[in-house]
This record gives structure tokens, C-alpha cells and sequence, in this order.
């Protein structure tokens, strides 16, 4: 299972923000052994950025994980809104 969750960030906490998600994911690439990624999208509106973080092949339940170290990292605190968390399964492998 993949997990993926975004949230937005004001674009005056990006540098901050950066930090603590590449401390969170640090910390579970080393801890679980997994490849995390970020992403956002290209464009800004009203101030704020849509980010994304991409757990690939992690265990089911890893989600609350994710999101106690997100809380542990100050991730959580920056996020405007709740973090949305979505699953997904694969299909069929990328050619």
C-alpha cells in the first residue's frame, strides 16, 4: 500500500516546513525502511502551498505512524487545516 497525504502550508513557513518533513521522513526511511518523497504544486494561492508527502510499499496501519511523527516533528503544527491521508493500492506496476 502507498500512502500519500497533503495539506497546505503558508508560503512564509516553506523553508520551516522543509525542515521538519525531511527530518520526519529521515527519521522513517531509517526506521522502517522505506523511500519517502515530497512533492507540492506549482503554483501558490492566497499565500499557501499544497504539499505532499509519498510513503510508497509501507504496511498496512502505517498511517498512524506517519502521523504521530508528523505531531513529534512539527509538522502538524504548520499545516493549515487538517492533513488528509489517502491509501492506495497497486494496480499494475509503471512500465
Amino acid at each position: 500500500m502507498d500512502i500519500y497525504v497533503y495539506y497546505t502550508i503558508r508560503t512564509a513557513d516553506a523553508a520551516l516546513a522543509r525542515q521538519r518533513v525531511d527530518a520526519l521522513q529521515q527519521r522513517l526511511n531509517a526506521g522502517y525502511d522505506i523511500r519517502a518523497g515530497l512533492r507540492r504544486r506549482p503554483e501558490e494561492k492566497d499565500g499557501l502551498q499544497t504539499w505532499m508527502e509519498i510513503y510508497p510499499a509501507v504496511p498496512a496501519g502505517f498511517e498512524d505512524v506517519i502521523e504521530r511523527a508528523a505531531a513529534e516533528e512539527g509538522v502538524s503544527a504548520l499545516a493549515q487545516g487538517r492533513r488528509h491521508v489517502e491509501q492506495f493500492v497497486e494496480v499494475a506496476p509503471c512500465a
